[in-house]
């Protein structure tokens, strides 16, 4: 088992992202998972990603705020404890419209070729 303290956690920036904090809760280091990483997003007012795609799923679980999914041309209102399922070279774009942060779980696969 691998524990880490939150008051470990380390920020990391995030490609084609605003207005946001990533803070990797788990992943990228000895002991750890060995096929994906864990964050941890605030995404301020206005803040987002997007839009774009990656070549592996992604899944959001909202902890507090609110957080629009835009794929395809629709959006999807994800409020605290709603969850969704990015697929693999789905065009995703996210919004936070709210006036609260959002705060989101994020677990992303490890990139190709990582070596855990």
């Amino acid at each position: 088992m691998l524990a880490k303290k939150f008051s470990d956690a380390k920020p990391y920036d995030a490609v084609n992202h605003r207005g946001n904090l990533g803070l990797r809760l788990q992943g990228f280091e000895p002991g750890g998972p060995t096929n994906q990483w864990v964050g941890l997003s605030h995404f301020l007012p206005g803040g987002g990603a997007g839009p774009d795609s990656t070549p592996f799923e992604k899944i959001y679980v909202v902890l507090e705020g609110e957080m629009t999914v835009i794929v395809d041309g629709k959006e999807t209102l994800l409020r605290k404890l709603d969850s969704c399922t990015i697929a693999p070279n789905e065009a995703r774009e996210i919004v936070n419209r709210g006036n609260s942060v959002c705060s989101m779980i994020v677990v992303v696969p490890y990139p190709p070729g990582h070596k855990a």
